[in-house]
């Protein structure tokens, strides 16, 4: 995790040298497709009434996205994208289970999922090449791997949330919630709170 905190340190020092090399700065009115790539922290969480998170999760996200202007007269978006996501809890806790049939992997709530986004995103322009973008719009995850045999495999819900660019450079922040049952034992839904940075083309 020491690591990973450098690394976001180092890229946010870096942001200057990146805007230099820019293609001239961001136009909402000018911009129709752009692609993009991400970087960033989860904080995720397991809520549920068997099975729920004990402890919650410090991941990682890495990714890359595509947008596309949908119309000429307004400046909103559909953005789409892959990621690679460590989400999930730190440790599970269960309800109404035996604790003597439970063993330390049961334990583990970790669910690293490829992720695929459809948002919506509408442009707000501001002084010095700054534009504002709210964001709103459904995600599916599937299970890339995952520690314990009371979670599923897939995930679907809805991600929330405001991004921000300058000369290219890109940061968001977002909150994603579970609308499908992830878990075997009762109801659990997931639960994200994310922080991402990149860049677009």
């Amino acid at each position: 995790m020491k690591k990973f905190l450098f690394t976001i340190v180092a890229v946010l020092m870096a942001a200057p040298s990146f805007a230099q090399f820019s293609s001239g700065g961001f136009s909402l009115d000018e911009e129709h497709l752009y692609w993009g790539v991400r970087f960033g922290m989860n904080f995720s969480s397991i809520g549920g009434d068997v099975v729920k998170a004990d402890k919650k999760r410090t991941g990682m996200t890495l990714g890359g996205v595509v947008g596309l202007r949908v119309t000429e007269s307004t400046p909103v978006f559909l953005e789409s994208g892959f990621y690679y996501t460590q989400r999930g809890a730190k440790t599970l806790e269960f309800k109404g289970l035996d604790a003597e049939k439970l063993n330390a992997d049961d334990l583990k709530g970790h669910i690293n999922y490829f992720e695929i986004p459809l948002l919506i995103k509408y442009g707000i322009s501001t002084e010095n090449n700054f534009a504002i973008l709210p964001l709103f719009g459904p995600y599916v995850g599937f299970s890339l791997s995952k520690d314990s045999k009371y979670l599923k495999r897939s995930d679907m819900g809805f991600k929330l949330g405001c991004g921000l660019e300058w000369n290219n450079l890109y940061a968001e922040a977002f909150y994603q919630f579970g609308v499908v049952n992830i878990a075997d034992k009762g109801s659990s839904h997931g639960k994200n709170l994310g922080i991402n940075i990149g860049v677009n083309f």
